[in-house]
Parts: C-alpha cells; structure tokens; sequence
C-alpha cells in the first residue's frame, strides 16, 4: 500500500532528525494534545501530553546526548489514514565520557491520526539509559538528575 510505504519514510525521517537535533520537523507531524510515553524514573522517563511539553524534553534529550545515533532497524505499518499503528525497531549507539560503548534497542509503538502524532510509547532499555544518566551526573551535568519533563 503506497500510505503505508510513506508513513515507512517519514518514520526513518524522524528518527534521523533526531540524530541532526531537528525536533522542530518531527513535531510538525505532531497533534497538539500528543502523548508521549518514555519509560524510566529519571530526567528522560515520564508521560508527556502536548507538543510544548514534548519539545522540552527533545531539548533535554539532545542536551544528555549530543552524539547520539539511531539508527532503524525495522518499521511497520498497519491501519488506514484516521486510525494507523507505526511499530518502529531501532538501536541507539554513543560513547561514555570514558571510551566505552553505549548500545541500547527498542521499539517505537506510535499511532497516527490523519497523518498527525497522537500517541508515542518510547520502549527502550531504561537501565542502560539510567546508567548514562548516573555517568552524566557523575561528570557535573545537573540537568541528567533533574525530574522528569510532565504535562
């Protein structure tokens, strides 16, 4: 189905835009009341429910993790324009303060409605996120100890 192939690209779009730091584009495919999910108790965890919330924590995001690449591994496709399901497998690569690899993976489960966000659920490790987030405090970044971003 040529939506389906579509909705493929602007996935793999959006997940490089957050590699370039460009959240401005991905929350243009946002709806205004979007909810998104982020598993974890920390800087990153947490539920957003607009896009103004969602747009800080992008910014946090891009903070913690300046060099941070995703890359996708596999999208799928199910439902029709008013009611679609997007299920998106990816890994994320960095590197600590020391050298040392951070690898993480998980799926993206996002709904769209007409073509818009309504719904993210971020499944990642959030231990491994967790512990980049210890390393960051432990090397004076406050903002990877702060609450988590809510609305």
């Amino acid at each position: 189905m040529v939506y389906h192939t579509i909705v493929k690209s602007i996935a793999v779009k959006n997940f490089e835009a957050v590699n370039t730091h460009d959240y401005e584009s991905i929350l243009k495919g946002c709806a205004p009341n979007i909810r998104h999910r982020f598993g974890g108790n920390h800087a990153l965890g947490g539920t957003r429910n607009d896009k103004e919330a969602l747009n800080k924590w992008f910014h946090r995001l891009g903070r913690l993790y300046p060099n941070l690449k995703l890359t996708v591994r596999d999208v799928w496709v199910k439902g029709w324009p008013h009611d679609t399901r997007v299920f998106i497998r990816w890994t994320a690569a960095d590197k600590f303060a020391d050298g040392t690899p951070y690898d993480n993976h998980g799926v993206h489960v996002i709904r769209l409605c007409w073509g818009k966000a309504v719904e993210i659920d971020a499944n990642e490790d959030s231990q491994v996120v967790d512990k980049w987030l210890r390393a960051k405090m432990a090397e004076g970044v406050t903002e990877a100890g702060e609450p988590a971003i809510e609305s």
